[in-house]
């Protein structure tokens, strides 16, 4: 009677590789455990644990896990055990590395084997059993235990004992390249000596359907899983074409061959691709950034007309993924930092909080909310798509998830009021946006003073967009034709964007005023300034002089957006720039502290290059805001470079912060002094805010 194939194939895999440990039970059975010292840390702080694996079937000890071939068995030598890394993936959740680097999964037949990348089956699920530990799949709910003679899915009582061992491997990781401890989070009179970037999308990754974005902040399985690429945005694919038509990079190559080489991206402009995986973001934060505010984004139009997803278009739907997205992220550093509460990132959703976290010398994380359908609240010609009810449960909701800022108004106009337009090609695709938003184009008209679009987009703005193939007319469209010069948007605050503006002061939480339309920001001020609301904010230079005086003038907190520091091509902005037109406005006098924006991650270029890399180089080493010791960061096989890269990801504002007051130039000093004020300027504004 033959073997049926599949009965084959187990018999085969059982030869290869149970056998060895059918041959210790041969010999004499499997002994108790010998002395060694014993791993007794919590299950959410073995992160790094180098150990041996002693399996116990209820009180029996069924021996120690090695590596044999193709898989794992058993041996009664504790010295002849592989050792094990712990590699967190989330709390008390970890990957098992085995000494040749191969992360333990669980199969389908329920054999523990070696893999090859991180998955849901090599996922394994650590708590306390008594004296030690019982490990389960993550996926599956099944215990590491002792199974046909060999390691699999054992019974409800199988648990693990863990002995420190040495040998283990080491998985890839990004250093920060900063030594030395940075000066206090908070000066003698407890106020905040730090930077704060005012402006930036952690979440980003989560947002737009989950695939627009290539890369992770963070990921269960590390930086290799992280920034490993994307193949829908390789040469010619549609997430090149697309970033060609927003950055205007070369869609034609496009290799997206990311970690370890990273050839393609990050760049300054890789707006499409992941710019502030976690290590990024601590390498900031041990320079001189003690506050973020992580802005929660998507864009509903965007995310369809991108063919690839793997979640919803709907704006409030992704604001929740992304919000569970940030505080996952927290849990990540914090098992990466010794268990739950120790890490270095931590969520604050009031100004208490921030205060206490920078005391701690950690890195304060606010959540903020910039979304072009806030609630549902669309405009269709003219009609809103919401009520003032929908509106007060949203913001309950939204406050619930930790969110403590609004932008009333994004990149479309809305039920709220008017946006603030965009230029160029880039200005093209987001009033074709609108359109498919609204049911319209922006409607302009010529104005003086401050003005929404300096210049109008131009068919051949749209010709371009339309050729990439990216993006095409709804039918029966006709392009829209705007006068030349200075335009403002017609669309103003709205009786609904007013019922909001008020719901927000009542609450205590901050309006975002930027990308609103001259005329919608003008009526708000108008509400805030008739109630003395201090809790306002221009975050990322997406408004005009005027309006930022008035938001100086209410107490409110005003950031430039990160351009480059002091110097950049002829008639394009710069940090040091707009940070003096700003002091010199009327209302500049009430600047103690000062912020940037960085945007990053929200489809915006970060700073090029420097043009002077070659005559005046920044230098390396160098000490931080913080008086902290930075080299160049090395992220796999790319080592990164301010002067050659610019701002290619987010550890390089550890560098652009000190490049920027030096730039100053004889101002520096203040500079300094200013920017180390701005996490205080704005927790103070906040803290006004809550109070009134």
């Amino acid at each position: 009677m033959s073997t049926p194939p599949l009965r084959r194939r187990l018999v085969a895999v059982m030869t290869a590789v149970l056998v060895p440990a059918a041959l210790l039970v041969a010999a004499g059975g499997l002994p108790a455990a010998v002395a060694a010292t014993v791993v007794t840390v919590a299950p959410d702080a073995l992160d790094g644990t180098c150990a041996t694996l002693q399996v116990f079937s209820g009180s029996s000890s069924q021996g120690y896990v090695v590596r044999n071939g193709n898989g794992y068995g058993f041996t009664s030598s504790a010295a002849g055990a592989t050792p094990f890394r712990f590699e967190a993936t989330q709390l008390s959740r970890y990957m098992l590395y085995d000494a040749g680097g191969a992360p333990a999964y669980m199969s389908v037949l329920n054999w523990v084997m070696p893999g090859t990348t991180y998955g849901d089956r090599a996922d394994w699920t650590v708590a306390a059993s008594g004296a030690r530990y019982s490990v389960t799949a993550t996926a599956t709910g099944q215990r590491l235990g002792s199974y046909l003679w060999s390691l699999g899915a054992g019974g409800g009582t199988s648990t693990v004992a863990l002995a420190a061992a040495a040998g283990c491997f080491t998985p890839p990781d990004v250093a920060t390249a900063v030594t030395g401890t940075p000066s206090p989070g908070v000066d003698a009179n407890g106020r905040i000596v730090g930077a704060i970037d005012a402006h930036m999308h952690v979440t980003a990754a989560a947002g737009f359907g989950g695939r627009l974005h290539c890369g992770e902040a963070w990921s269960p399985g590390g930086v290799v899983t992280a920034l490993s690429g994307c193949p829908t945005h390789g040469s010619l694919n549609v997430g090149a074409v697309l970033e060609g038509v927003l950055a205007g990079t070369d869609i034609t190559s496009s290799p997206e061959d990311g970690w370890p080489t990273f050839g393609d991206w990050p760049q300054h402009n890789s707006e499409l691709h992941e710019q502030a995986y976690f290590r990024s973001i601590e390498r900031a934060y041990r320079s001189g950034v003690r506050v973020v505010d992580a802005l929660l984004v998507t864009n509903r139009v965007i995310c369809e007309l991108f063919p690839y997803r793997d979640g919803s278009c709907d704006e409030m739907a992704s604001v929740r993924a992304q919000a569970q997205y940030l505080r996952s992220m927290q849990d990540y550093v914090d098992a990466q930092n010794g268990g739950a509460g120790k890490g270095w990132f931590r969520i604050a959703t009031t100004p208490a909080q921030v205060r206490s976290i920078a005391a701690q010398g950690r890195l304060a994380v606010l959540v903020g909310m910039e979304i072009s359908e806030p609630f549902g609240c669309r405009e269709v010609k003219g009609v809103p798509q919401c009520t003032a009810a929908q509106v007060d449960a949203g913001l309950d909701e939204v406050q619930a998830l930790g969110v403590s800022g609004i932008f009333p108004v994004h990149k479309f106009d809305n039920a709220f009021g008017g946006t603030r337009m965009d230029g160029g090609v880039a200005g093209a695709a987001v009033n074709l946006g609108n359109l498919l938003s609204t049911g319209h184009w922006w409607e302009v008209r010529s104005c003086t003073g401050p003005a929404d679009m300096a210049q109008p987009i131009t068919n051949d703005d749209f010709a371009r967009l339309l050729s990439f193939g990216v993006m095409s007319l709804p039918a029966g469209a006709v392009l829209p034709v705007y006068p030349t010069g200075p335009t403002c948007n017609v669309r103003g605050l709205t009786p609904l964007g007013e019922h909001l503006v008020r719901r927000l002061m009542e609450r205590g939480m901050v309006v975002h005023i930027d990308h609103m339309s001259v005329r919608t920001a003008q009526a708000t001020l108008d509400i805030l300034e008739a109630a003395h609301y201090p809790g306002v904010t221009s975050d990322h230079s997406w408004s005009d002089p005027a309006i930022v005086d008035r938001v100086l003038g209410l107490g409110g907190f005003v950031a430039g957006y990160a351009h480059p520091a002091g110097e950049a091509v002829v008639g394009q902005p710069t940090f040091v720039g707009e940070w003096r037109r700003t002091r010199a406005l009327p209302h500049g006098t009430a600047i103690t502290g000062y912020g940037f924006g960085s945007d990053v991650n929200g489809l915006a270029d970060q700073a090029p290059p420097r043009v002077s890399s070659t005559t005046r180089p920044f230098a390396y080493p160098f000490t931080s805001l913080a008086g902290t010791t930075v080299s160049r960061h090395v992220m796999g096989r790319r080592t990164f470079d301010l002067n050659t890269d610019g701002v290619a990801q987010y550890g390089l504002y550890a560098d652009w912060l000190l490049d920027v007051v030096l730039e100053a130039g004889a101002d520096g000093p203040e500079l300094r002094r200013e920017l180390l004020g701005g996490a205080e300027a704005y927790t103070a504004m906040w803290e006004r805010a809550v109070a009134w």
